[in-house]
């Protein structure tokens, strides 16, 4: 069977499972808040394939949380109003109650509860290490950490960052080895222009820019240990409870497996 016979397949089954899923969702969203079309306004960043990136094909915000988003407003009953913004500005922003939602694939951390509330988890992703797809000086964090002559690329403030930071190198976050960034998709393409020669990230967006980069980029090591991913809101938000509500009815009836397999598999085979 050919990749692109694969991956039609692959599709037609996520299409089916998602379809599914729906529909018992359906069933149980009788169960669940109704909070009557209210407007939410969700901050994004639209850079983290394949939970939200821009379709170079289409220029439309796509990718898995976006869909999980659609399905949590359905079954609650919201209306959901996007706005971009950068990384480093969004968990302040909705500390400060600018929006009532941020999501961009943030990991549940203590520091970050002080600011924000966070949902419960939507998935749990590990976090691995990116290389150029003809990277031979090194193939795990040991022998990165070991050659003081390679470069790491990274977002700061981002779990990557501290990883790289307290997990491969010495603990000092002003390292010169660790080159800042303002995006994590800068410091991809810094990778692939061979400025930097590493670059972190959970494995869900790692499998996608590495199957995006159609061999210009792989993955190598071991995982460098385990992150749930929440939503965020202003502390003490009401949206808390019934996001929880519908995030928990969409693991129940499969639907958030149906999302794995729609968007880590079928992007992953290209589809």
């Amino acid at each position: 069977m050919t990749a692109k016979h694969t991956a039609t397949s692959a599709a037609k089954l996520a299409a089916a499972a998602l379809g599914l899923a729906t529909l018992a969702g359906g069933a149980l969203a009788a169960d669940l808040p109704n909070l009557e079309g209210r407007e939410v306004v969700v901050s994004v960043e639209n850079a983290y394939p394949p939970l939200q990136f821009v379709d170079p094909a289409s220029g439309a915000a796509i990718g898995w949380e976006y869909d999980a988003m659609a399905e949590i407003a359905e079954r609650i009953n919201i209306t959901v109003v996007y706005e971009t913004t950068s990384w480093d500005a969004m968990i302040p922003a909705v500390s400060d109650g600018q929006y009532d939602m941020g999501m961009t694939g943030i990991t549940i951390r203590d520091d970050r509860k002080e600011k924000v509330d966070f949902s419960d988890k939507y998935l749990t992703s590990q976090m691995r290490m990116i290389v150029a797809g003809d990277e031979t000086r090194f193939d795990d964090a040991a022998g990165f950490a070991a050659d003081a002559d390679l470069l790491a690329g990274a977002q700061p403030g981002t779990t990557p960052f501290y990883v790289t930071v307290y997990d491969i190198l010495d603990g000092d976050e002003a390292n010169p080895r660790i080159k800042l960034f303002e995006t994590f998709g800068a410091a991809i393409q810094a990778l692939r222009t061979g400025d930097v020669d590493l670059a972190l990230s959970d494995s869900t967006a790692a499998n996608g820019y590495v199957a995006a980069s159609e061999g210009a980029l792989k993955i190598v090591g071991e995982p460098l240990g385990t992150e749930d991913f929440g939503f965020i809101f202003p502390k003490g938000s009401d949206l808390v409870a019934p996001i929880n509500a519908a995030i928990a009815s969409m693991e129940a009836d499969g639907t958030l497996d149906a999302l794995n397999t729609k968007w880590f598999l079928e992007y992953k085979l290209g589809g």
